[in-house]
């Protein structure tokens, strides 16, 4: 009776920590708890975005946490504008971020993985009622609507301060907002990225826009040099990688 009491207790913590693996909840309780890594991100729904209960949500969260629980570390997550994020990931206070890689500001203060999570997609949107403009020069006194917060590649915010397009912009705190500031024509123009685009349309029950896609970036895991052990860590998130997708997961963000 005893040596089959121990057997139990045996498979029972056993259980426990495979579930571990897979529930950051339960790997707070165990007696070791795992390491914790600062995640930052900013609000882009589907893919990570604060939920109204205060948790961190979205297809793009919950693949971090997976690659991170396989690598033996449990996600800290928290939700920062772009320049605060940036500053935290230059002075360690933020640990890790999936974004896009070669950010300028970004050069020298971290590590990016080689491993690529998805592709996110920026667009000039415009009511379907409106040609498509020929760029740059077609955007001459336009109005353009922006989300606050966000950061662009150069070659955008290059566009954007182009003393000779003399632009308006107009920037609005949610994708929800900015799609009714353009179909109030409070805007000529929106530029946004297309996931948190079509997600805010669909909840607004509107037709779908036309756009012109000015272009498409990859989103890795960014380590900051000032995470502990930072070179060991981001080789650590690849091979977690790695293997998870030779288990068979979908490590590819649709």
């Amino acid at each position: 009776m005893l040596l089959r009491r121990i057997a139990w207790l045996i498979a029972m913590l056993f259980c426990l920590q495979a579930s571990a693996r897979d529930n950051p909840g339960l790997a707070d309780r165990l007696p070791h708890p795992l390491p914790v890594l600062d995640v930052g991100y900013y609000e882009f729904p589907p893919y990570t975005y604060t939920a109204p209960d205060g948790s961190t949500r979205g297809s793009g969260a919950e693949m971090v946490r997976r690659i991170l629980l396989k690598a033996g570390y449990r996600a800290r997550f928290r939700s920062l504008p772009s320049a605060r994020l940036y500053l935290g990931l230059q002075d360690g206070s933020v640990q890790l971020w999936a974004g896009a890689p070669g950010k300028p500001e970004l050069v020298g203060s971290t590590l990016e993985c080689e491993r690529t999570l998805g592709h996110a997609d920026l667009n000039l949107y415009r009511l379907p009622s409106h040609d498509a403009p020929q760029l740059p020069q077609g955007l001459a006194g336009s109005r353009i609507i922006l989300i606050s917060g966000y950061s662009y590649w150069k070659p955008i915010t290059d566009l954007l301060d182009d003393p000779h397009l003399k632009l308006e912009l107009h920037r609005t705190s949610t994708h929800v907002a900015a799609l009714q500031m353009l179909d109030r024509q409070r805007g000529d123009y929106l530029i946004d990225y297309q996931a948190p685009v079509e997600q805010a349309r669909r909840e607004l029950g509107m037709a779908p826009l036309a756009f012109d896609r000015l272009y498409s970036v990859p989103t890795k895991l960014i380590v900051s040099r000032r995470a502990p052990h930072a070179e060991a860590l981001r080789a650590q998130l690849d091979r977690a990688y790695d293997e998870l997708k030779a288990a068979g997961y979908e490590m590819e963000l649709p």
